[in-house]
């Protein structure tokens, strides 16, 4: 599955990135700390011609500009617009939050215009062995951290945290510790059912620890930049978590009763997420597959 969500999120921008419209918009939610395409509350609604890549990260100021994943080779240049546009001077470094095409696919042309892209080792190492990630000089992180790695930039402490077997098993979060702002990458897909990608060591055991992770990490008044839907709160990340664990309870109920998938599936417990969470890569089925094929492989 994987390979097809490289090959669709590839696909899916290339009229985007010929407009010459720049598709992304900012939030600004902190001074100098911005999100950058996924604000549209109504995302879970969009088509698929309308994705532009992940939710984006972007911390300004004088000393050193930061940017959080690089969407999409076909739609980094307007990506780098943006961010240029709001910073004011060129991006110094870029940190990758997992290895997936929509979140590193510009890290060649971001290299190129000289910035330093920066992940966990084992990102780095997912996409030194796929030619779909690996497409050529500047599309590997030169710089990388086994744990934790802080950035002091602009006044501000930025740290990269490691958050194993989660949506994959390269996943890093930024907590922009001053401003009480935290970059989820895919650990948050905000108001949509998550994608937990079992073929690059993610689990849905990992992915619900990194959300009490994050949980566990925030107040009331923090502000997650989260790598699929609008900004996120603790309430709203909470929210997800509990979905996660009552819809992987339902499941499990189902397989203990002898249920085939087939059965399952007909049966649809998740059916009255589907309003909320559906959306068109991950679906309520889709969602449902993913819970059986993680209780039942060895």
């Amino acid at each position: 599955m994987r390979r097809t969500v490289l090959l669709l999120l590839a696909l899916a921008p290339v009229a985007l990135a010929d407009e010459h419209a720049n598709p992304f918009a900012a939030v600004e939610v902190a001074p100098g700390i911005y999100q950058i395409g996924n604000t549209n509350e109504d995302f879970a609604l969009n088509q698929r011609s309308d994705f532009v890549g992940g939710g984006v990260g972007l911390l300004v100021g004088d000393e050193y500009v930061v940017l959080i994943d690089d969407v999409m080779e076909p739609t980094v240049p307007h990506l780098v617009a943006k961010a240029e546009e709001l910073a004011g001077r060129p991006i110094d470094f870029v940190i990758n939050t997992h290895a997936h095409g929509d979140h590193v696919g510009g890290n060649v042309y971001v290299t190129e215009q000289g910035a330093l892209v920066v992940s966990h080792d084992k990102l780095r190492e997912r996409m030194q062995g796929d030619p779909q990630l690996n497409t050529g000089p500047g599309a590997l992180p030169v710089i990388t951290f086994s744990n934790r790695m802080t950035f002091h930039v602009n006044g501000e402490q930025a740290v990269a945290i490691h958050v194993p077997d989660a949506h994959t098993d390269g996943d890093a979060i930024i907590h922009f510790v001053d401003a009480n702002v935290i970059a989820t990458g895919d650990l948050s897909f905000r108001g949509l059912f998550p994608y937990i990608d079992l073929d690059s060591g993610g689990t849905v055991t990992g992915f619900k620890a990194g959300l009490r992770q994050l949980i566990d990490m925030a107040d009331e008044d923090t502000k997650f930049i989260t790598g699929h839907g609008p900004v996120g709160t603790r309430a709203g990340l909470a929210k997800d978590l509990a979905m996660l664990e009552d819809a992987e309870a339902r499941v499990m109920a189902l397989l203990d009763k002898g249920m085939s998938e087939e059965d399952i599936l007909a049966a649809n417990p998740l059916a009255d997420y589907h309003d909320e969470y559906n959306w068109f890569f991950i679906t309520t089925e889709k969602m449902t597959q993913t819970f059986i094929r993680s209780l039942t492989q060895d």
